[in-house]
C-alpha cells in the first residue's frame, strides 16, 4: 500500500514538473492582442531552464530562437511591420502555443482613477449609441485586474478581447472614445490597455522607493486616508498593475486622475513628475503622456480643486506631455463623475493626433496663461494657444476676478483684444492680480474661437484659503 502511494506521488510529481516545463506566457501576450507597429517588440515568458524556444511571426515568416536562462525566463525581440493583420505568432518548445488574430497598430495605456475607469455599467450609457457600429472599428481591449502587491509582479490577469457591444460595457468610456477617434483618423488598429482604479491617489501608481525616499512626497502620502474601496499604500498598484506590462511596447499613456490627491495639492506636481519619469524609465521609452485636468466639483474644503488643477498645469513643463481642459463639459458640480466622456476622449484623441501623429485637424489645445502685465488700472493677460482669437460664450464674463494689494477680489470687466484680455474694475485703482475659474466649482465662459475653454489660472502666488467649507443648516 505504501509503495502504491509512493508510485502515485512520483507520477503526480513528474506530471506537475512536465506542466511547469511547458512554455508559459504572461497574460498580456495573448490571442487578439494589438502590437505596436514598426517597432522592436519584446515577447517573453517562462519555461524549463535551458529549453530551446522557437518563435515564428506570420507577417514575415521569420524564425527567432532562444533558450531560457537559469531562472527559467526567456525573451526575444521581434520587429513588427506597418499596421495590419490579422497575423499569428507561433512559439515552439516542449509544447506549442499559437497566438491568433493578432493586429498591428497603435497601443495606448489608459490610467488613472474613477473618471478613467467609468464605463457603461457605471452609468456612461452614451456609448450605447455606438453598439451597432463597433464591427467597423478595429479596437482591442485589455483590462488589467484591480489588484495590489507589496512587491513588483511579472504577470497580471486579463486577456485581450475585441471591442463589441458586450466587452465595451465594462471598458473605460474615455479610453474607448479616445481609441475610436484614433482608429477613424489613423485608419489603423488600436490596442487599449486599461489600468486604473477609482479613488486611488497617484502615490499608489508610483514605485514605493521613490515616494519613501522623498520627504515631501512621503509626508503627503500620509494624508491619503485608508478607504474601503481603494488602496492608498505607495507603489501597491504600480507593482501589480503597471510592472507586469512594462515589457509590452506602447505608443503612449492617457491619464485622468487627481481628485484623490486633493489633500496635498502642493506636492502633486512633483509627484506626477516622478511618476511619469518612473514609468518612462520602466518602459525605456519617453512616450507621450496626455492627461485630463480635473473638473469643477464641490469639495469639502475651499479651493483645493483649484490648487490641484494649478499643479496639473505646471506638469506641462515635463517634456512630451499634454493636458486637456474640460470645465465646460460639467453640468453638475455635485457629480464628481461628469457623464460626458465622449468629448473628453475626443479632446485627448485630437491632442494625440496633433502632437504624436502630426495630424492637426483642428485647434486642439486650450488657451493657457502665458504672461501678464499691469498697465495702469488694467491688467493685460496674454495666452498660449489663442491664435484664432478669444470669445465669451454669453453676454458677460464669468469667474474672472481682479485684486489690488489688499488681496480683495472683485468681479472684473474684461475686454478681448486678439489673443489677449484686458481686465479691470473701477474699485481696484492699482491692480496686481487676476484669477480665472480659481475655485472648486467655478465654470467660466472664456474660449478660443475653436470652442476650447481657457484653462483656469491665477497671476498671484498668495496663500490660498483651504479651510473647511461652512454650510447653512
Amino acid at each position: 500500500m505504501v509503495m502504491k502511494k509512493y508510485i502515485c506521488f512520483l507520477i503526480l510529481s513528474l506530471f506537475t514538473l512536465s506542466l511547469k516545463a511547458k512554455i508559459r506566457l504572461p497574460n498580456i501576450l495573448s490571442s487578439n492582442m494589438v502590437l505596436q507597429q514598426q517597432a522592436t517588440t519584446q515577447l517573453w515568458g517562462w519555461a524549463k531552464a535551458t529549453e530551446r524556444i522557437k518563435v515564428t511571426t506570420s507577417w514575415d515568416n521569420k524564425i527567432i530562437e532562444t533558450r531560457t536562462d537559469g531562472n527559467a525566463n526567456w525573451k526575444v525581440d521581434i520587429q513588427t511591420p506597418q499596421a495590419g493583420g490579422p497575423y499569428t505568432i507561433t512559439l515552439q518548445g516542449e509544447n506549442t502555443i499559437v497566438l491568433e488574430n493578432i493586429l498591428i497598430g497603435e497601443v495606448w495605456v489608459c490610467g488613472g482613477q474613477s473618471n478613467m475607469e467609468w464605463d457603461y455599467n457605471r452609468g456612461i450609457t452614451m456609448v450605447k449609441e455606438d453598439f451597432d457600429k463597433l464591427s467597423k472599428l478595429k479596437i482591442r481591449f485589455f483590462n488589467v485586474p484591480r489588484i495590489t502587491s507589496k512587491t513588483t509582479q511579472d504577470d497580471c490577469g486579463g486577456n485581450w478581447t475585441a471591442c463589441d457591444s458586450n466587452t465595451l460595457k465594462s471598458f473605460s468610456a474615455v479610453g474607448y472614445y479616445f481609441g475610436k477617434y484614433l482608429n477613424q483618423d489613423l485608419n489603423v488598429p488600436i490596442g487599449l490597455i486599461s489600468s486604473n482604479w477609482g479613488g486611488t491617489p497617484a502615490e499608489i501608481w508610483t514605485p514605493e522607493n521613490l515616494v519613501e525616499s522623498n520627504t515631501i512626497l512621503k509626508d503627503a502620502a500620509t494624508k491619503n486616508k485608508p478607504t474601503p474601496f481603494a488602496p492608498v499604500t505607495p507603489g501597491y498598484a504600480y507593482n501589480a498593475m503597471i510592472a507586469p506590462i512594462v515589457n509590452y511596447n506602447i505608443e503612449g499613456v492617457i491619464w485622468y486622475q487627481g481628485e484623490s490627491n486633493k489633500e496635498a495639492p502642493a506636492s502633486y506636481a512633483e509627484l506626477m513628475d516622478i511618476m511619469i519619469n518612473a514609468w518612462r524609465k520602466a518602459w525605456n521609452k519617453e512616450f507621450p503622456f496626455y492627461y485630463v485636468q480635473i473638473a469643477p466639483f464641490k469639495y469639502e474644503r475651499h479651493n483645493i480643486g483649484a490648487l490641484v488643477r494649478e499643479a496639473q498645469a505646471k506638469n506641462l513643463s515635463i517634456k512630451n506631455t499634454g493636458m486637456i481642459v474640460i470645465s465646460d463639459l460639467v453640468n453638475d458640480t455635485l457629480n464628481i463623475h461628469p457623464p460626458n466622456k465622449k468629448d473628453v476622449g475626443l479632446r485627448l484623441a485630437n491632442l494625440a493626433l496633433g502632437e504624436t501623429y502630426g495630424i492637426k485637424k483642428d485647434v486642439y489645445k486650450s488657451p493657457l496663461l502665458k504672461a501678464f502685465k499691469v498697465n495702469g488700472s488694467h491688467i493685460v493677460i496674454d495666452f498660449d494657444n489663442a491664435e484664432t482669437g478669444l470669445m465669451f460664450k454669453g453676454e458677460s464674463p464669468k469667474e474672472i476676478f481682479i485684486a489690488g494689494v489688499d488681496r480683495i477680489f472683485f468681479p472684473a470687466m474684461v475686454k478681448i483684444k486678439g489673443e489677449k484680455i484686458i481686465v479691470s474694475n473701477k474699485a481696484v485703482k492699482t491692480p496686481v492680480a487676476v484669477r480665472y475659474q480659481f475655485s472648486n466649482t467655478g465654470i467660466g465662459n472664456l474660449f478660443n474661437k475653436a470652442g476650447l475653454p481657457v484653462g483656469p489660472f491665477r497671476t498671484d502666488d498668495w496663500e490660498v484659503d483651504t479651510s473647511k467649507l461652512k454650510y447653512k443648516k
